[in-house]
């Protein structure tokens, strides 16, 4: 494990959410698996909320099916590094900035700077209109200038 990662779970333990994780995963009823770069996988959550195939807290990956497949694996790990850079104020700003999606987009990811950074289609989120690449001072139209 590289040292960046090593310090990503360490700080995810040392901000307790990697416990809470931990917690929330065995009270929805899932099966802890080790993961990859120092992650807790855990399969077979119950629960509704939140909707997501698989949601993290901390080092702490929680998927309702089996699982998750690469793609989203690298985006939840993206979620754990935010959770460390972030420490204990990555809740209520993942919480601010998916009101903010939802008042812009009607859908809590697509202006959501924390899912945006993780990876939109990883996370299996489809792209926003007009999110593709820009040119340097143009409208992001084609054909604008």
């Amino acid at each position: 494990m590289s040292f960046a990662l090593r310090v990503r779970q360490i700080i995810n333990a040392l901000n307790l959410s990697t416990v809470l994780g931990l917690i929330v995963a065995k009270s929805l009823g899932a099966s802890l698996h080790r993961g990859p770069d120092g992650l807790v996988i855990a399969t077979g959550a119950r629960g509704s909320f939140p909707r997501a195939s698989a949601f993290t807290i901390g080092n702490v990956i929680v998927a309702r099916g089996s699982l998750p497949g690469s793609d989203l694996q690298r985006h939840e790990a993206r979620h754990s590094s935010q959770w460390a850079c972030c420490v204990v104020a990555f809740l209520p700003l993942y919480m601010m900035a998916s009101v903010w999606s939802y008042f812009r987009a009607g859908n809590h990811f697509s202006h959501n700077v924390f899912e945006r950074r993780a990876g939109l289609a990883e996370g299996g989120y489809p792209e926003p209109p007009g999110s593709g690449p820009r040119r340097r001072g143009g409208t992001g139209q084609a054909g604008g200038g």
